[in-house]
This record gives structure tokens, sequence and C-alpha cells, in this order.
């Protein structure tokens, strides 16, 4: 079977983070994401109301499968509402 006729699989990853990049997000990527302004995203940090991150030393992460359960919280909550 030639690579060209070969059935790419999916990446695991790719299906599992649903197209969000396979990497960890930058606040401004968070910013980008859901249209707020950067600072938006720090005030959810400080008052612990947005998706969670974690610290790299000095650098602010956020994890693309943690964002995606952020989003489908948020989704059940207004759906409950």
């Amino acid at each position: 079977m030639s690579p060209a006729t070969a059935v790419q699989t999916p990446d695991p990853r790719t299906t599992l983070r649903a197209g969000l990049p396979d990497r960890y997000l930058t606040p401004d990527d968070i910013a980008e994401l859901f249209e707020v302004p950067l600072e938006t995203v720090y005030q959810w940090r400080k008052k612990r109301v947005g998706p969670p991150g974690f610290r790299i030393g000095k650098y602010l992460r956020y994890d693309p499968s943690d964002v995606q359960q952020y989003v489908k919280g948020r989704k059940a909550d207004t759906a409950a509402a």
C-alpha cells in the first residue's frame, strides 16, 4: 500500500481537543478565543471564575482540554438556568 492510498488516522489529541491547538494556551490565546480583552482574562484568574490556568515559572498557561471542559460546564449551567 503506497503512502498516497493509506488511510490517515486522526491524531487522538486533535479529536480530544476538538480543534484546539495541541499546545498549552497563553492568556492572549484565551482572550482571542473568547473575544474578550486580555485584562478580562487576568481578572477571571484573580477572581477564580474563568478557565483553570497554571504557572510555568512566571508564565501563565492553559491546557486546551481544561478550557474545553470549562466551556462545556458553562454551556450546561446556561442550559439548566
